[in-house]
C-alpha cells in the first residue's frame, strides 16, 4: 500500500490497496480510517479533487463500510484495527 501525502484541511494521507480494494484516511486530527470495497475510481478522483474534505463527505463518508485503525509505533510502522466499525 502507498502512502500519498495531500494537501488538505481535512486529510493528511491517503492510501490504496487495489489487490483488497481498501482505501486508507489519515485526518489531520491524527485519525486513521480504512475503507473496504472501494472501486480505484474513488482513490483516483479523491487525489485529484481541488478539496479533499469536500470530495470525501460527498463520496465517501456514510457510503462504505469502515473502520478505524489505531497507529502503533514498533521498528516499523504498522496499523492495529480497532472494534470500532461500521456496517
Amino acid at each position: 500500500m502507498k502512502i500519498t501525502a495531500v494537501e488538505s484541511t481535512t486529510l493528511s494521507t491517503v492510501a490504496y490497496d487495489d489487490t483488497r480494494d481498501l482505501l486508507q484516511l489519515e485526518f489531520r486530527s491524527g485519525a486513521i480510517y480504512q475503507y473496504f470495497a472501494v472501486p480505484a475510481a474513488v482513490h483516483a478522483d479523491l487525489l485529484r479533487a481541488p478539496s479533499k474534505g469536500s470530495y470525501f463527505n460527498r463520496i465517501i463518508r456514510g457510503r462504505f463500510a469502515y473502520a478505524r485503525a489505531a497507529e502503533i509505533q514498533t521498528d516499523a510502522r504498522c496499523l492495529i484495527l480497532l472494534s470500532e466499525s461500521s456496517r
